[in-house]
C-alpha cells in the first residue's frame, strides 16, 4: 500500500490530461481504487467517456450514473473544467491518497469483520448522505441503520415512500452530520451487529474497534494485528 501511495504521488503531478491519467495504468488503477471504482479498472471506454464529458453539464454521463462513487471520481479528476492544472490541487494528490489507504484498510479489516468495514464506510458516507433516501439508494448504508434500529430486512419490500417514512420516523438523519452523534450510532450500530451476526471469531471485536466513533487508521491496523498475531 505504501509503495503504491509512494509511486502515486511521485508521478501524479506529470499528468496534465485525461489521456495521461489513461496511459499509466499503474496510477489510474490507484485513482479507480481510491473511489471504490477498482473493479471497474477494464472499462476504459466508460472511463475515457465520464473524463471527457465532466461533471459541469447536468447531462453528462458521470450525473445521470446511479452509482456516486463516478462524479466523485470524475471531481476529483474533472480535467473537463480544470485542464492541466487537475492533479495540482490537493484533493487529485494528498487527497486521494487518504481515501486510497482508507479504502485498502476498510477491505483488510472488513475480510475477517463485515461489521467493522460498514461502520467504517457508514461513517465516511453518512454526513454527505444524511438523508432517507440516498441511504435507501446505497445498500450498505441501509444496512447499518436497519441493523442499528432493528428494523426488519423484510421492510426493503415496501414502497419507497414507506420505507423513508419508517427510517424518518426512527431516525434524525440530520444528526449524522454532528461527529459526536454519528459515534454514538455507530457504537449501537456494533452493540447490534455483534449480538445478532457476530464478529467472525473475536467477541466484541466490531463494538471494540467502532466504540465512540474511534474508528482511525491506527485502530484498523490494531485490529489487523490481533487478528493474524501480531499485536
Amino acid at each position: 500500500m505504501k509503495r503504491d501511495s509512494a509511486y502515486y504521488l511521485a508521478n501524479i503531478g506529470k499528468v496534465r490530461s485525461a489521456s495521461d491519467l489513461m496511459a499509466d495504468r499503474r496510477l489510474l488503477t490507484y485513482a479507480l481504487e481510491a473511489h471504490g471504482l477498482g473493479e471497474m479498472a477494464y472499462a476504459r471506454g466508460l472511463i475515457r467517456k465520464v473524463l471527457a464529458e465532466g461533471i459541469d453539464n447536468d447531462r453528462s454521463l458521470a450525473n445521470r450514473m446511479a452509482d456516486p462513487r463516478w462524479r466523485e471520481f470524475v471531481t476529483t479528476f474533472n480535467f473537463a473544467r480544470n485542464g492541466a492544472a487537475t492533479t495540482s490541487f490537493t484533493r487529485a494528490k494528498a487527497g486521494t491518497v487518504e481515501r486510497f489507504e482508507r479504502q485498502a484498510l476498510e477491505e483488510q479489516a472488513g475480510a475477517q469483520n463485515p461489521g467493522v468495514r460498514l461502520a467504517l464506510y457508514f461513517q465516511r458516507k453518512a454526513p454527505e448522505a444524511a438523508s432517507a433516501l440516498r441511504v435507501l439508494a446505497d445498500k450498505a448504508l441501509s444496512e447499518v441503520v436497519r441493523t442499528a434500529l432493528d428494523i426488519p430486512a423484510a421492510t426493503a419490500a415496501l414502497p419507497l415512500d414507506r420505507q423513508i417514512e419508517l427510517l424518518e420516523s426512527r431516525l434524525d438523519f440530520a444528526s449524522l452530520r454532528d461527529s459526536e452523534k454519528l459515534g454514538r450510532f455507530l457504537d449501537r450500530f456494533a452493540a447490534r451487529w455483534d449480538m445478532t451476526r457476530g464478529s467472525g471469531g473475536l467477541p466484541g471485536a466490531t463494538a471494540q474497534a467502532v466504540q465512540g466513533g474511534g474508528l482511525s487508521s491506527e485502530t484498523l491496523l490494531r485490529l489487523q494485528q490481533v487478528r493474524t498475531g501480531g499485536g
